[in-house]
């Protein structure tokens, strides 16, 4: 009997660790855990993060993607200047460079999904395709977490206006 509990035991947490930790795989490319937080009934915006590793032996680019669930998706970055942040659109994406790992996160490199639909509930996963320069395109779901109504990079109340960060990732 014993045996029986801990079998279900095991698979009990090697289930909600698969469930916890999803990742995916195009060529070269390894997407670490895709993730948001929950949005506002009435925001127009929210945020995606990941972890990009290119264990091949040429750089990539992630060029953008898109999702059901927003009008479009891009890439942008925060960076502080002169002591003020700023968040602005990446219009050529990403580069991802052999051997390295670019950290898509909160006050850095990030996805935006403009003009959303509808919100982004917690406990929910949201449809995402990301395309890239040379591996192609992948479908993949953002966990959405909770949202964390004391920072202001996460409302992006004042996008597009400046604010202030840290940049994440690799830097150009």
């Amino acid at each position: 009997m014993k045996l029986v509990a801990r079998i279900f035991a095991a698979a009990a947490i090697l289930a909600s660790h698969s469930a916890l930790a999803h990742e995916y795989r195009i060529a070269d490319i390894e997407i670490g855990h895709p993730w948001s937080r929950a949005t506002l009934p009435a925001a127009k915006v929210g945020g995606g993060y990941l972890t990009l590793k290119n264990e091949g032996t040429s750089a990539d680019r992630l060029l953008g993607g898109s999702s059901p669930i927003a009008g479009r998706v891009e890439i942008h970055s925060m960076e502080v200047k002169d002591g003020v942040m700023e968040m602005r659109p990446m219009a050529d994406g990403v580069e991802v460079p052999a051997g390295e790992t670019v950290k898509l996160a909160p006050g850095g490199y990030h996805l935006m999904l403009m003009d959303l639909k509808q919100p982004m509930t917690e406990g929910e996963r949201v449809p995402l395709t990301l395309k890239f320069e040379h591996a192609g395109s992948i479908d993949v779901e953002l966990a959405v977490e909770a949202a964390r109504g004391s920072d202001a990079h996460d409302s992006h109340a004042n996008h597009g206006d400046a604010s202030s960060s840290s940049k994440e990732g690799h830097s150009h």
